[in-house]
């Protein structure tokens, strides 16, 4: 919590805009649409503010506003005048950008009505994979770079969860007779569910038997699955938890597991990259991506 920025660098802001860090220079010495401050030390530094209008820049710019024309508007007027086109515009090809802006000022409304306009076009399964995911491997990267707060990461991950939620539970129930039955939940001290909800609701509409035992789940507790499913896939999302350096064993002891059963096991994320496996009931995949084609 305390190594998360309050303060961002060009670099930063070139990293969560898009736009390069010369290209914003000349906006901010030939349009003074920037006015970063300066630490004791003469560094320079942009607020909050500035990243905020930055994105708003931007979206207006993607619009065919002229940077000289957008630089004559007031404060407010670049605020109603973005607000605007990310309501009413083809908003497919600016809603990362509209969502980044509605994360970043904890604007649920603007969320809901990007997101009501989305649906218009696109299935939830088009909206998450055209849309969240890549919005989501943003939010990543601005982890890695400590350029983003924890209530920002929560209140965008939080909406994403509800949109979830509620397509999950709209699902029409399909009576599944079949023996295998998938069983979604994380490992102990994993939080981060929102990847592992979503692949619940796609094997869901697919109509497969689901079970989802959702955060921090002790290994232990699986061989409760097993003495009522014969036919287990048991799928796991790995984020923060276990650390890379214990990812072998605990794939090792998943192995021990699911021994001599008809039972295999999924592991997402970055943390199973060049993992070597020897048992063929163990799947490996980088990224919430690779798993749903191969569903």
């Amino acid at each position: 919590m305390n190594n998360i920025k309050t303060v961002f660098s060009i670099k930063d802001l070139e990293n969560i805009s898009g736009i390069k860090a010369h290209t914003i220079r000349i906006w901010e010495k030939r349009y003074n649409l920037f006015t970063p401050k300066r630490t004791s030390g003469n560094s320079r530094y942009y607020d909050q503010a500035s990243l905020q209008k930055l994105l708003n820049v931007v979206l207006l710019n993607n619009n065919n506003y002229k940077i000289s024309k957008i630089a004559a508007m007031s404060e407010e007027e670049i605020i109603l005048n973005s607000r605007e086109i990310a309501l009413n515009t083809d908003i497919e090809n600016d809603a990362i950008n509209s969502l980044k802006i509605a994360m970043y000022n904890f604007d649920q409304n603007l969320f809901n009505q990007v997101y009501a306009q989305l649906l218009i076009k696109k299935s939830f399964s088009e909206i998450f994979k055209d849309i969240f995911i890549p919005l989501l491997n943003f939010i990543g990267l601005l982890w890695q770079t400590n350029t983003l707060t924890p209530a920002h990461e929560h209140f965008i991950s939080n909406l994403i969860v509800q949109k979830i939620q509620i397509n999950t539970e709209k699902i029409p129930f399909k009576k599944n007779d079949g023996k295998k039955v998938y069983v979604l939940y994380l490992p102990e001290n994993e939080i981060h569910e929102l990847g592992l909800l979503y692949l619940n609701y796609e094997l869901t509409l697919r109509g497969n038997k689901t079970v989802y035992l959702g955060q921090s789940v002790p290994l232990e507790n699986l061989k409760d699955l097993q003495n009522v499913f014969t036919k287990i896939c048991f799928i796991s999302y790995f984020t923060i938890a276990p650390q890379q350096a214990k990812v072998i064993p605990y794939l090792n002891e998943v192995s021990t597991l699911i021994k001599n059963t008809e039972n295999t096991f999924w592991a997402i994320g970055k943390k199973t990259q060049n993992i070597p496996i020897t048992n063929n009931n163990i799947k490996t995949f980088t990224s919430l991506t690779n798993v749903l084609e191969n569903l």
